[in-house]
């Protein structure tokens, strides 16, 4: 291996997705594994924690969980803040990403319709909207998360807030973070970022 591999399912979203753009951003000439779902059971059991994402660095140990691999990148190549305390603060931010993550991921394996829309109408009214407003207590004036230079914690909150927003969740409304001026500040200013603009134009998301 020449190069280092970020490996992940084969769909431009979620926490492999952050991923990749933190190693675009970074410059990083990587290899974009994409695992279909056929061959995942067969590699599962290979993986440090039975998941995905991994990045794989020349001659070093997979390494596992997003969280871990973003900061992994952003101290090598500038993107996670050097303080120890404000580095801890985003670290926090992205814990909070899987936090609520975790909340939302039972609703996808949800086939019963009524359930499905009874779980998502309560998740938009308390759990999402008490999300938001937490993450916005978090946040200054930006448009970053620690002013005007975009971050791998940014990266991960512009990816939930899209996935959000979009519309491709089911009886969550798109409107369900506008009491979030600040956070959504963010999302929009990291999708006008020039290197996550550059990464969506060439992956085709």
């Amino acid at each position: 291996m020449q190069k280092p591999r970020l490996i992940y399912f084969d769909f431009a979203g979620s926490r492999g997705e952050e991923c990749r753009i933190a190693l675009h951003l970074a410059g990083v000439d990587f290899e974009d594994v994409r695992v279909q779902s056929r061959d995942w059971p067969a590699m599962k059991e290979r993986m440090p924690f039975a998941a995905l994402p991994v990045l794989e660095m020349p001659g070093k140990p997979l390494l596992a969980h997003s969280n871990a691999i973003l900061v992994f990148i952003g101290r090598q190549f500038g993107l996670h803040p050097v303080d120890a305390f404000e580095a801890a603060h985003h670290e926090s931010l992205m814990c909070a990403v899987e936090d609520l993550r975790h909340s939302i991921s039972p609703t996808l394996r949800i086939a019963d319709p009524e359930q499905k829309r009874q779980a998502r109408e309560a998740l938009a009214a308390k759990e999402l909207k008490n999300w938001g407003s937490q993450m916005e207590r978090q946040l200054q004036s930006g448009p970053f998360i620690g002013g005007t230079q975009l971050m791998v914690a940014d990266i991960k909150i512009y990816m939930l807030v899209r996935w959000l927003v979009s519309g491709v969740l089911d009886h969550i409304p798109t409107t369900v973070l506008d009491h979030c001026p600040k956070l959504l500040q963010l999302y929009r200013a990291a999708a006008e970022h020039a290197g996550i603009k550059g990464w969506l134009a060439r992956s085709g998301a």
